[in-house]
C-alpha cells in the first residue's frame, strides 16, 4: 500500500494539516451516525426446495435418515466453478454471506452470476461485512439496483467511507462496535445446496493473485444441514446489525443508470483459469460438470451440525468467557479426543487456556499435530508474533508442529497451482480421532474467540476425515523440533529424504523479524 506523500510542503506544515484533518474527522464524526430506523424488511429462506433443479439433482445422494451429503472442494477452480453453476441452476433464491468480497476479477464475475440469476427472477440476498468494502460502494450500489437483489452491510461504518483509516477515526466513539466483525462465509442456493468453508470471494482464494495465494478448503453440502445453514443466514440477515445498503450509501443515480454502470464495471471480467489436471486434482474437479449434467456421484453421507456465534458478539459485548460460541464448540470437540487431533489454522494463538488443554490432552496420551503458517508464509506477521509466544512451550509439551513453507508449496504443487506466486495457509480444520472434524471460518486465535462472529460445521465421517488427512502434504512444510538442550527450536526441511536444518526462522529477512519483535508485544492477544 502506498504511503502518503507531502510533496513540496514542509514537514511541519504537513503535520499541522494532518492534525487538522484528524480533528476535523473527530468533529464531523459526531454529526453522522448509523440510521436509527433503516428500512429493514425481514425475509426468510424460501420453501419448496424439493421442486427446484438443485433439489432434484441432490435428492438421490441425500439419505432419508437425517444425514447430509458432502463433496470436499480443496482446489480453487472447482470451488469457484461450483458456486457459479449453483448460481446458474438456482430457481428461487441465492443467500450469500462473506467477510471479504472485493471488486476484483473473482468478485465481479461472481456478482455478474448473481445479477444474471436475479434477472431470471431468483431472489438474491447478499450480506457482506463492511470492513473491507472501501472503494466498493459504487459497485455494490449498482448491483443492488437490479430487481430481486438486496445488499446488506454488517456492522457498517456510516461516514467517511473512502479510506479505512477515516472510517475508523470517524467511528472512534464506537470502536467497541466496529472492532467486532462478521467473519462468516457461506453460499446457499434454493435452500437445497450450500458451499461452506474458509474461502472468501476474492482472487487470492482462487489462485489468481500475482503475489500470494491461499491454501484453503470448502465443502459442498446438500440435505438437512442446508436448512440449518439457512436458519443461521436468516438470523444474521434479519438482525439489527445488518443494514440495507441504501441506508448507508444512498443511490446517486437512477436505477437504469446504476444498472448500466454495473455492466461497465463487470463486463470484462472472466472466471479463474482451470487447475492443472493431475490425478490429485481430477478427483475433486468433476463437481461443476456433474451439476451441469444433473447427476452427482461420489457424495459422502454423514451426520453433521451447523452453528454460528451469537450476535451479541457483534454488539461489542466484552466476552469474558467463550461459552456458546463456535470456539467453545471446537474446544469441546478437541477435549473429547481419545487418540489424535490435527489442528490446521493459518493464525494459531492458543492462549493460556488452549495451551493447558493441549497439555492435558498430551498427558492422556493424545497425539497433537498443529499445522500453521510459517513467518515466511503468513499474511499477518503481528499475529504470528502472538503464536511465537506459545511455540516453544507446545514443543516442550510434546505437540508436533509443522509450518507451511511458501516456496515448498510453490515447488511441489500438491496443494494447488501456484505458478510464480507464493502459497499461504488459510484453511481452518480440526480433525479428531480420524473421524469427527470441524470446518468453517474460525481461526484458532483470540480474535475468533472473542471479537469476530464465526460459522462452522462439525461432521462425523471417517471417510471425509480420511480425505482431509490425505490432503496434508508434510513436505510442503517445515517440521519443528527442539534442540538437544530442549530450549530452542530447529526447522527441519525434507529434501528428498535429506534433512536440512535451519536454526532461525527460514525464508525471511532481518526486517520482517524485527517488525514482529518490535510490534507483537504491544498488541493484545484478544486483537490477534
Amino acid at each position: 500500500m502506498k504511503g502518503l506523500s507531502v510533496g513540496p510542503l514542509s514537514a511541519r506544515r504537513a503535520l499541522r494539516l494532518g492534525l487538522l484533518g484528524v480533528i476535523g474527522v473527530f468533529v464531523l464524526s459526531g454529526c453522522v451516525g448509523l440510521p436509527r430506523e433503516p428500512n429493514r424488511v425481514p425475509s426468510f429462506a424460501t420453501e419448496g426446495y424439493q421442486d427446484t433443479p438443485l433439489g432434484r439433482i441432490t435428492a438421490p445422494v441425500v439419505p432419508d435418515d437425517g444425514r447430509s451429503a458432502f463433496r470436499l472442494l480443496p482446489f480453487a477452480f472447482p470451488a469457484y466453478a461450483t458456486r457459479i453453476e449453483m448460481s446458474e441452476l438456482a430457481a428461487k433464491s441465492l443467500d450469500v454471506q462473506y467477510y471479504y468480497f472485493p471488486g476484483d476479477q473473482s468478485g465481479k464475475f461472481f456478482m455478474r452470476a448473481l445479477r444474471n440469476a436475479a434477472e431470471r427472477g431468483v431472489r438474491v440476498r447478499l450480506l457482506i461485512d463492511d470492513l473491507y468494502t472501501v472503494g466498493e460502494d459504487d459497485l455494490l450500489t449498482s448491483l443492488a439496483a437490479f430487481p430481486n437483489v438486496e445488499v446488506r452491510l454488517f456492522n457498517p461504518f456510516p461516514s467517511f467511507r473512502g479510506h479505512l483509516w477515516t472510517r475508523f477515526l470517524s467511528s472512534i466513539d464506537e470502536f467497541g462496535r466496529v472492532n467486532h466483525r462478521m467473519h462468516n462465509k457461506m453460499f446457499i442456493a434454493d435452500n437445497a445446496a450450500a458451499v461452506v468453508g474458509g474461502r472468501n470471494m476474492a482472487d487470492e482464494y482462487f489462485m489468481r493473485a500475482e503475489a500470494n495465494n491461499f491454501v484453503d478448503i470448502d465443502t459442498f453440502v446438500a440435505g438437512p444441514l442446508v436448512r440449518e445453514l439457512s436458519a443461521i443466514f436468516d438470523r444474521y440477515w434479519n438482525s439489527e446489525y445488518a443494514y440495507p445498503l441504501a441506508s448507508i450509501v444512498p443511490e446517486a443515480a437512477s436505477r437504469a443508470a446504476l444498472q448500466r454502470r454495473f455492466d461497465e464495471y463487470t463486463i470484462y471480467t472472466i472466471a479463474p483459469p482451470p487447475d492443472q489436471v493431475t490425478p490429485d486434482t481430477l478427483r475433486y474437479s468433476t463437481l461443476p460438470d456433474e451439476l451441469v449434467a444433473g447427476h452427482l456421484s461420489g457424495a459422502v453421507a454423514a451426520h453433521a451440525e451447523a452453528f454460528a456465534d451469537p450476535l451479541s458478539k457483534a454488539a461489542g459485548a466484552n466476552l469474558k468467557r467463550i461459552v456458546g460460541t463456535v470456539t467453545d464448540r471446537v474446544l469441546e470437540l478437541i477435549s473429547g479426543a481419545k487418540e489424535d487431533v490435527v489442528l490446521i489454522s493459518p493464525y494459531f494463538v492458543p492462549g493460556e487456556r488452549g495451551l493447558e488443554m493441549m497439555k492435558a490432552a498430551r498427558e492422556r496420551g493424545v497425539h497433537l499435530l498443529v499445522i500453521t503458517n510459517s513467518l515466511a508464509s503468513t499474511d499477518a506477521p503481528v499475529v504470528h508474533g502472538g503464536y511465537i509466544r506459545y511455540r516453544l512451550a507446545m514443543l516442550q509439551d510434546g505437540v508436533e508442529i509443522r509450518e507451511l513453507s511458501p516456496s515448498f508449496v510453490r515447488k511441489r504443487q500438491r496443494l494447488g497451482r501456484f505458478g510464480s506466486s507464493f502459497g499461504a495457509l488459510h484453511a481452518k480444520l480440526a480433525i479428531v480421532d480420524q473421524r469427527r472434524f470441524f470446518m468453517g471460518s474460525m481461526n484458532l486465535d483470540e480474535r475468533s474467540a472473542f471479537e469476530n462472529t464465526e460459522l462452522g460445521l462439525i461432521v462425523d465421517s471417517p471417510e471425509l476425515a480420511g480425505e482431509l488427512l490425505e490432503r496434508n502434504d508434510p513436505r510442503s512444510s517445515y517440521t519443528l523440533r527442539l534442540t538437544a538442550d530442549g530450549q530452542h527450536i530447529e526447522w527441519v526441511e525434507d529434501e528428498d529424504g535429506l534433512e536440512i536444518i535451519h536454526r532461525e526462522e527460514p525464508e525471511v529477512g532481518f526486517w520482517l523479524k524485527l517488525e514482529v519483535f518490535l510490534l507483537a508485544p504491544f498488541i493484545s492477544e484478544q486483537e490477534l
